[in-house]
């Protein structure tokens, strides 16, 4: 089932350009290291998922690369940003191959099936 998202032809072509480019630099920024490697993190700073995922990635040797983003105070509408753009809700946002796999927990299952070394392959 495709995620819903309102189509552009419900959003006022006055602000249609504001919604296009809201926090751009943020997603750009994301994208292009997503672009860039293999693997990429996206978390925020007193969150334990992001930390529990980047320990799992150490601990299998696996390579990525790590964007961090504001914490539970700072920097939450850049983050809403990246949620609307995904449609994930939650952090970290972990990519593989430029796919979004999902968070800490996602990941965990990825690793513990073998899927993961699949996936980089």
């Amino acid at each position: 089932m495709p995620r819903s998202i309102l189509a552009e032809l419900n959003i006022h072509p006055a602000i249609r350009e504001k919604v296009a480019n809201h926090e751009r630099a943020i997603v750009s920024e994301v994208q292009a290291a997503i672009a860039k490697n293999p693997v990429v993190v996206v978390g925020m700073g007193a969150n334990p998922f992001p930390k529990k995922a980047r320990r799992a990635l150490d601990a299998a040797g696996v390579a990525y690369q790590y964007l961090e983003y504001g914490n539970y105070f700072k920097d939450w509408r850049k983050r809403n940003a990246l949620k609307l753009w995904t449609g994930w809700p939650t952090l970290p946002m972990i990519f593989v191959h430029g796919n979004l796999i999902g968070g800490a927990d996602d990941l965990a299952k990825l690793l513990d099936s073998g899927e993961l070394k699949k996936l980089l392959a």
